[in-house]
């Protein structure tokens, strides 16, 4: 979806809004002084890599920063792509594991307490 950044000129608060037409821009103001020079700014892109690519993308002797093992999404991907790799099916029991794992890591600690 399109939301984009502003700063207002006025106040300089910055504001987010979800915009689907230039009419819908052009009539936007700023939460806090109501005021409408707002400039548009440049801000950080996110987006979604399915599992699959991620999965077909691993390579396990690749260095991984530290941003890889923070990301709960990693959790059980060298598993996944060792079972593809040997034509293993893990099955829905380790699909459902890991799901909870990578929801609430802390609950491997608790399980084992």
């Amino acid at each position: 979806m399109p939301i984009y950044e502003y700063q207002c000129r006025n106040c300089n608060r910055t504001l987010q809004a979800l915009v689907m037409s230039n009419k819908e821009e052009k009539d936007l103001k700023c939460p806090n002084c109501g005021g409408t020079d707002l400039k548009k700014l440049i801000s950080l892109v996110s987006y979604h890599v399915p599992e699959a690519d991620r999965l077909a993308n691993y390579d396990p002797k690749a260095q991984h920063g530290e941003s890889f093992f923070r990301d709960s999404r990693n959790i059980g991907l060298h598993a996944k792509w060792r079972a593809k790799q040997l034509g293993v099916d893990l099955g829905s029991t380790f699909e459902e594991k890991l799901d909870r794992i990578r929801t609430d890591p802390s609950s491997v600690i608790k399980d084992s307490e």
